[in-house]
């Protein structure tokens, strides 16, 4: 199986998921719903649980969050977070069949995840909360780390679609890719703002796009 796909998984694909594990459970869910790219499935279980190994607890801040999955996967890997809320300025409009859907499989998800159509920066965001995005394209990346270090709250982003013509980590393209070079800047950044930071990658065959960045502040 492809998983770099954007086809949607769907009751055809069950078969491939027959295990009795957290993801092939979550897998045979997501094939139920019939509306998720598989893509988004490997990439969300990857990243929640990088994550989990490493920041536990607090709400759940999903920025960008498009159908909300990370956000069940990391309530259903560490359910000491008390609930989770994702916003996006554009909810796919499956969104809530998906989060149906996964509420049947797993009752203790039900009333724990709201997602919210709306601007980023409307969200009150506490130090105690676990902010993550998955794929906020170009600036918006940035805009997660902002209001995560003005309100000292831990982060995981995986950014994508880097904005080289008005991005950061000019000085180092001298010797680093320009989308590299905007990564290692944001550490920088992050260092500077007083964060502990932990870089780490997805697999590759799920998208070229793979590189993890934890932080939480010393």
């Amino acid at each position: 199986m492809n998983h770099a796909s954007r086809n949607r998984l769907t009751d055809r694909h069950l078969e491939r998921f027959p295990g009795e594990s957290l993801f092939d459970r979550i897998a045979r869910a997501v094939c139920r719903a019939g509306c998720l790219p598989r893509k988004e499935l490997y990439e969300a279980w990857e990243v929640a649980r990088r994550v989990r190994r490493r920041l536990r607890g607090g709400r759940i801040i999903d920025l960008a969050c498009g159908h909300g999955l990370l956000s069940s996967i990391l309530l259903l890997l560490d359910d000491s977070s008390p609930h989770a809320l994702g916003i996006d300025r554009a909810l796919p409009p499956s969104a809530g069949k998906l989060q149906t859907v996964l509420e049947n499989a797993w009752p203790r998800l039900a009333g724990r995840v709201e997602l919210r159509r709306g601007e980023l920066e409307e969200v009150a965001l506490t130090a105690d909360d676990l902010v993550v995005s998955v794929h906020a394209c170009g600036g918006l990346t940035d805009r997660v780390m902002d209001l995560a270090i003005a309100a000292r709250a831990r982060l995981a982003v995986l950014p994508c679609c880097h904005e080289l013509a008005s991005g950061s980590g000019v000085e180092l393209r001298g010797w680093l890719d320009g989308a590299l070079a905007m990564d290692v800047a944001r550490v920088g950044r992050l260092q500077a703002a007083g964060y502990r930071v932990v870089t780490q990658t997805i697999p590759a065959e799920i998208t070229p796009k793979n590189r993890l960045l934890l932080a939480e502040p010393e």
